[in-house]
């Protein structure tokens, strides 16, 4: 007989044929062969009881048939000698280990009410129905057992049955770990172990099995959060120690080996991240899975998907995060061609917010949220180009074309990308002068303070016209200062003077435009007004001293430049010096939804 075990995950010991014969006294009439193998049996306990074999005897018309070959028989010759030792009535267990391969053998065969009550296809339903659905680690079990027969399950429905059930008993989970907050009430509950424990068992399946349940699970509308934190440690689990073997290697000689299975895995969790303005996503998450991408060369439009979340929050990323090492063959160690996109990206959805910002009572420019973030990232980028300037195979194109993305506004001060033109300078002596001219004409020497200046008027590496230029503006900016006008009362002059009568009527919205072009104008202006009070305040005290104490006026701005080069680790950043650290028991499986994970 049959019988049921609810707990056992991996088939028990069972009686195996005796020179694959069932009955060793009484000869047996028909051999069937399955993959090779040959099992000698009889007629009438299989005919009578799988549909199959009875139409295959019945269309042979020879009624000394003796052999038959089952071709393509799901689980090979294991599940057929189960079956056939049901068809014997002989005693075996069903278990979470072989009940796929035996519900499909029992299709297979055919082996229906039809023939017998309770046959074969009815008893192995029953067991998925009454067992397996009933508990989501039995049915993970399941589903684990039933890769080697994908397509076969998925016909026979074992595997919707599953992934079904999975979702439903989160969905318990979760209303359970909801209401215990609501009885609790301000009492603290451990939430992580009411709603995450299942995190770790979805982590066997394989990535289109996983891919199913996760569909599911957020069709019936389980919590974001924790779809994330399961896509989180399902990465740090299958993609763990991809790019640890690759040393770094300046020549770019030594080529990737990258299996398809992993960058299948990248670009299906991915793709089943939630919507690109979810903040939920840990940033350092988002950076690791974009260092996996490019280490598995995985598709243009998978990058570009994480590259546009990241640039989302651009804001809020490190410098260690943009330094992502370059695994193809090119002119940098860095892949710059990445951050430029990602600067790409969050540039228009900048334009994009001051687009849709259309309302006369909006302030917009320099004092909106947007440019708020854009000066944050402007000196982000001004700190990632000083880290990538002294790499020497950092080519001249790339490294202006990161400078000149940003616009003006995006730097209140430009001693960062003064400092930025001044380390890459130094670091490729063989530049032409048109290229350091080139190079030079984006600094603003307006926008330098006193220390840059000064510096600048002594910098022989930079062209004589620049050095011109500092000093002429160091002029104005001393005469200003001491007697003339304010540059802000000049501003505002030049403003009323070239603003005069329009050619042409100017339509509402160009009119708006316009006024926060100029409104955008003159916050900047005030802020560079700030900034240089600052300098004449620490100019006064630097007076007062005495000028005998010239020497001890504290770091100068050639000090910040001659320091460390930086960073050249691989995968430098937040997300490679996190580790991981897995808990144990069912309490703890849960640990992962709140915690960025590296996958270098």
């Amino acid at each position: 007989m049959v019988q049921s075990n609810h707990n056992s995950s991996t088939c028990t010991p069972t009686p195996t044929f005796s020179n694959n014969r069932i009955f060793s006294d009484v000869a047996g009439d028909i051999t069937i062969t399955v993959d090779g193998v040959s099992f000698l049996l009889h007629k009438f306990p299989l005919v009578s009881q799988s549909g199959k074999i009875r139409k295959m005897v019945a269309e042979a018309k020879d009624p000394n048939l003796s052999q038959l070959e089952l071709i393509n028989f799901p689980g090979g010759p294991e599940s057929f000698e189960l079956a056939a030792k049901f068809c014997y009535g002989m005693d075996f267990e069903i278990t979470t280990a072989n009940i796929s391969h035996l519900y499909c053998a029992a299709e297979y065969l055919e082996m229906t009410d039809v023939y017998r009550d309770e046959n074969l296809v009815t008893r192995t339903e029953a067991y998925l129905n009454e067992v397996v659905t009933q508990s989501l680690e039995r049915s993970v079990e399941v589903l684990c057992s039933s890769e080697t027969i994908l397509h076969v399950a998925d016909n026979v429905g074992i595997l919707e049955k599953c992934v079904d059930a999975i979702a439903e008993n989160v969905c318990k989970e979760q209303l359970v770990a909801g209401l215990s907050r609501l009885e609790c009430g301000s009492r603290p509950i451990d939430t992580d172990r009411c709603l995450e424990w299942w995190i770790e068992d979805l982590s066997g399946l394989n990535i289109d099995l996983y891919q199913r349940v996760i569909l599911v699970m957020v069709n019936r509308g389980i919590r974001q959060d924790s779809v994330i934190a399961s896509i989180m440690h399902y990465a740090h689990t299958s993609l763990k120690g991809i790019g640890k073997s690759q040393i770094w290697n300046p020549a770019r000689t030594t080529p990737v080996s990258v299996e398809t299975g992993q960058r299948v895995i990248v670009e299906t969790l991915v793709s089943l991240l939630p919507t690109e303005k979810s903040s939920s996503i840990p940033i350092d998450f988002l950076f690791g899975m974009l260092r996996m991408a490019i280490i598995v060369d995985s598709s243009l439009a998978c990058r570009l998907a994480l590259e546009r979340r990241i640039a989302v929050r651009l804001e809020m990323v490190s410098l260690d995060d943009l330094l992502i090492p370059s695994v193809q063959n090119g002119d940098s160690l860095f892949d710059v061609d990445t951050i430029h996109r990602i600067l790409v990206h969050f540039l228009q959805i900048i334009e994009q917010e001051d687009d849709e910002d259309c309302g006369y009572e909006s302030e917009g420019g320099i004092g909106s949220p947007s440019h708020a973030s854009l000066l944050k990232v402007g000196r982000l980028i001004d700190a990632y180009l000083a880290e990538i300037a002294p790499d020497p195979y950092l080519s001249f194109q790339k490294f202006v074309a990161l400078i000149e993305i940003l616009p003006d506004y995006a730097r209140v001060i430009d001693d960062g990308l003064y400092r930025v033109v001044d380390i890459y300078l130094k670091a490729h002596p063989m530049l032409t002068e048109t290229e350091r001219k080139k190079l030079c004409k984006f600094i603003d020497c307006e926008k330098l303070s006193q220390e840059a200046c000064n510096h600048a008027a002594q910098n022989d590496r930079l062209p004589a016209h620049m050095a011109v230029r500092v000093l002429y503006f160091e002029q104005l900016r001393l005469k200003s200062a001491i007697a003339g006008p304010s540059p802000l009362s000049g501003y505002m002059s030049q403003k009323i003077c070239n603003s005069g009568a329009p050619s042409a009527p100017m339509s509402p919205r160009d009119t708006y435009a316009s006024l926060r072009r100029e409104n955008r104008d003159l916050k900047l202006e005030i802020s560079r007004m700030r900034v240089r009070l600052s300098d004449l305040e620490k100019e006064q005290v630097c007076m007062k001293q005495g000028m005998m104490d010239k020497s001890g006026n504290g770091k100068t701005f050639l000090t910040s430049i001659s320091r460390g080069i930086g960073k050249f680790g691989i995968f430098g950043g937040q997300a490679s010096r996190k580790q991981h650290k897995s808990g144990t028991g069912r309490k703890l499986r849960s640990s992962s939804r709140k915690r960025g994970y590296s996958l270098s």
